[in-house]
């Protein structure tokens, strides 16, 4: 137990840390809130990464998340965190993301911890996510609307491109062989779909459906995988 307690206000320790940093480049170095979001987005599944090596319990995961949702929701009530919350459109994304991190973690936990139930789905939304905003609103190319949402073919192209190798490393490096035929159309359906999910999100809730998205992906495309 103490263990876990050091490792929990470690990395408690660790996200505040990035959060003040976050907090440095817009106030002191004026970087627009929009990049230092999607700065704060990758940092913090970065260090969800770290999860199941330095936790061995679900309830650990869900008090650190439930403490910085705490945190994240009284930074929009008393307007704080401004490197998060200063943007101009309604997102409930910083108070998804902590629900989607102990969501793969309870994931991870049910399925044995085999390691892709949580790795891959924290990764494809810490990294595909923040790329696809970027590229899409750098190359705003062919923009179309979904369910409300207005996204870029652009920006959709770069999630899908970068999902699918997140998803073939990630299976590579977790199961030290070459990925054969049936996997690879695994790991297109795995990126097609949560490239849809992302598409489909609007507001923030993609930071919900996008790891959850490639858990049910995941599952659907077990019988294909061959190691």
């Amino acid at each position: 137990m103490e263990t876990n307690l050091t490792h929990t206000l470690y990395l408690a320790g660790c996200y505040l840390a990035l959060f003040s940093l976050g907090e440095l480049l817009y106030h002191f170095f004026k970087v627009k809130a929009e990049i230092t979001r999607k700065f704060v987005h990758a940092g913090t599944g970065i260090l969800a990464l770290l999860f199941p090596l330095l936790l061995d319990n679900h309830w650990w995961v869900l008090l650190l998340c439930a403490s910085f949702a705490v945190i994240l929701l009284c930074s929009l009530r008393f307007d704080m965190l401004k490197s998060i919350n200063a943007i101009d459109r309604k997102s409930v994304g910083s108070l998804a993301y902590p629900v989607a991190v102990y969501g793969c973690y309870l994931s991870y936990s049910y399925q044995g911890h085999q390691a892709i139930y949580y790795y891959l789905p924290i990764m494809v939304l810490a990294i595909s996510d923040p790329l696809a905003a970027l590229s899409g609103k750098t190359w705003p190319w062919k923009p179309y609307r979904i369910a409300g949402a207005t996204k870029t073919v652009m920006g959709s192209l770069v999630f899908f491109i970068s999902a699918f190798f997140i998803v073939w490393v990630g299976w590579r490096y977790g199961n030290v062989s070459h990925p054969a035929a049936g996997n690879v159309w695994a790991f297109a359906f795995i990126a097609l779909w949560a490239t849809v999910a992302e598409a489909v999100s609007g507001d923030g809730y993609d930071n919900v459906s996008i790891p959850f998205t490639v858990i049910i992906s995941l599952f659907l495309t077990a019988s294909w995988m061959t190691i």
